[in-house]
């Protein structure tokens, strides 16, 4: 089999694996590329790269997968697909979500030509990738990220703390409908929202008069206005 072929099988490989979602459950690793190693480092820049929506994890293992087969390791650094880490909970039970910050993009950190151009072999390789659009760049040139827009990627790629708080999409005061349990279909208002339970409080008209009911976040939707 030619190098060539080993790529293309690489590419198909990992992408048959990675399956397109915006959200999943993860487990926390103890290495953490986002904060365990320093934001810049020497010689090296990063570059935003467009990719298909809902591909940016098959794309980030394809380019990590030929960048190997290649030895380019020295020329492709970190390949970074931010997501924003929440624990919810629910029937009682704790887990993490992460959900993408930046559909659309990934982030590359790459060392550069001392002219500062991308060396060819790197930008071919990264073009004729699968699901791989062009660079972010100016007048159609790549442009590295400023040092600023570099932490703030960083510091959203972070794995979320011991104890994150749960993210709860309800304030007092929203009219909702429950959806499931024994008061199915009841809309009701609510009236307490608890993150380090997990559960809401709301106010639900039972034989003419209110009566508060603490629900899990899952059992309830938003109402329609």
């Amino acid at each position: 089999m030619t190098k060539q072929e080993h790529i293309d099988t690489a590419a198909q490989e990992a992408e048959a694996v990675q399956a397109p979602v915006a959200e999943a459950e993860t487990v926390e690793e103890e290495f953490d590329p986002a904060v365990d190693m320093p934001m810049y480092r020497e010689g090296m820049n990063w570059f935003v790269l467009r990719v298909a929506s809902n591909k940016e994890n098959g794309v980030r293992e394809t380019l990590a997968r030929k960048v190997q087969i290649e030895g380019l390791e020295v020329s492709v650094g970190r390949i970074m697909v931010p997501t924003e880490k929440t624990r919810t909970l629910k029937g009682g039970k704790q887990r993490i979500t992460e959900t993408k910050l930046y559909p659309g993009y990934i982030f590359v950190e790459m060392r550069l030509e001392k002219d500062g151009r991308i060396p060819q072999d790197v930008f071919f390789l990264i073009k004729e990738t699968t699901g791989v659009g062009d660079f972010v760049g100016n007048k159609g040139r790549p442009t590295p990220m400023t040092p600023a827009e570099v932490e703030k990627m960083l510091f959203d790629s972070r794995r979320p703390e011991q104890e994150p708080e749960v993210k709860l999409e309800f304030s007092p005061g929203d009219n909702v409908s429950i959806k499931e349990g024994p008061f199915e279909n009841y809309d009701g208002t609510v009236d307490e929202v608890m993150p380090d339970k997990g559960l809401v409080r709301v106010l639900v008209s039972i034989f003419g008069r209110q009566a508060p009911i603490e629900l899990e976040y899952w059992q309830i939707e938003k109402s329609e206005d």
